[in-house]
Order: structure tokens, then C-alpha cells, then sequence
């Protein structure tokens, strides 16, 4: 099989990834109805160029973090059923590392979008 064709079947196996997460996952799914808000929160304010770089970045930091702990726990279901502190706690820190990244995307898109907002009912001098 070719450089390309292995490329080609990657590719294919992230889809499936990406698929699976927003199918079966309900906070993946939270997760892109919250995204579809901000982008339409975003194009209704206008943002600018800068801004949505931050936006985007939140937003793929959040779903890659559900997607990275989503990978954790399914691998830990797997090793083991049973309860073990060692697993539970990989399962606790994965869940906390996507907690503080959408705090840190609550932070910036609060950062962005609260000017934006109060702007629309204060008139600037």
C-alpha cells in the first residue's frame, strides 16, 4: 500500500473517531451545540479576525479534550471492569484536564463576547 493510500485510510479512521465521539458521547454533544451558539454568536456580532482565531481554538481544544478522555475511559473499560484507584484516578484526571480547558474557553470567550455584548446597549463615547 502507498504513502497516500495509508494517508487516505487515516483519515478515514479519525472520521470514524469523530463520528463515534459526537454519536455515543452526550457531553460531545453538548459540546457542538455549544459550539454552533458560539459561531452564531460570533457571526452575529461581527467578530474580528483575532478573535475568532481564540474562538476556534477554544472550541478545538474542548472537543479534542472530550475526545482524549473519551480514548481514556473506553481503554480503562476495557483493561478493567472492576473498580481500582489507579483507573479511577486516570479516569478523574482525564475528566478534570477537559474541566479546565472549558473553563479556560468560558474565560476567553467571556473576554470576547462580554464587550461585544454590553456595546450593543451602551452607546460609547
Amino acid at each position: 500500500m502507498g504513502y497516500w493510500n495509508k494517508r487516505k485510510k487515516a483519515f478515514g479512521y479519525a472520521f470514524q473517531g469523530i463520528a463515534e465521539l459526537f454519536k455515543k458521547e452526550s457531553h460531545a454533544q453538548i459540546d457542538f451545540i455549544a459550539t454552533v451558539c458560539v459561531i452564531l454568536a460570533g457571526l452575529l456580532l461581527n467578530l474580528e479576525r483575532w478573535e475568532w482565531c481564540a474562538i476556534i481554538v477554544c472550541i478545538g481544544g474542548v472537543l479534542m479534550g472530550e475526545g482524549m478522555n473519551t480514548a481514556i475511559e473506553r481503554l480503562c473499560d476495557r483493561v478493567s471492569m472492576e473498580r481500582h484507584p489507579l483507573i479511577k484516578a486516570a479516569k478523574d484526571i482525564a475528566a478534570g484536564a477537559v474541566l479546565l480547558f472549558v473553563i479556560a474557553a468560558i474565560i476567553v470567550g467571556s473576554l470576547i463576547f462580554i464587550p461585544h455584548i454590553i456595546s450593543l446597549f451602551v452607546e460609547i463615547n
